[in-house]
C-alpha cells in the first residue's frame, strides 16, 4: 500500500479546480506510467529502479512531482 503520495493529493494534483478528475483516472494515468517503467526497464536490461523503489511508487512521484499528466482523449 502507498502512503505517501496521498490518493487525494495525487488527484488533486493531476486534475484542476475545473475540472477535477477521478480516482479510476488516477488508476488509469499511474498504471500506463507504471507500463512505461517497465517497458522501458526492459529494454535496458535494467533489473532495480534506484533505492529499490517499486515502479508504481516512482510513477506516483512523477505524478506529484508534475512530470506525468493525465490526457483527455
Amino acid at each position: 500500500m502507498i502512503n505517501e503520495p496521498s490518493v487525494d493529493a495525487l488527484v488533486r494534483k493531476l486534475g484542476t479546480e475545473q475540472e477535477p478528475v477521478s480516482r479510476y483516472e488516477l488508476c488509469v494515468v499511474v498504471a500506463k506510467r507504471t507500463r512505461q517503467i517497465i517497458e522501458q526497464m526492459q529494454s535496458t536490461g535494467t533489473s532495480e529502479l534506484p533505492g529499490k523503489q517499486k515502479e508504481i511508487v516512482l510513477a506516483c512521484n512523477e505524478v506529484m512531482s508534475g512530470k506525468v499528466k493525465g490526457a483527455k482523449d
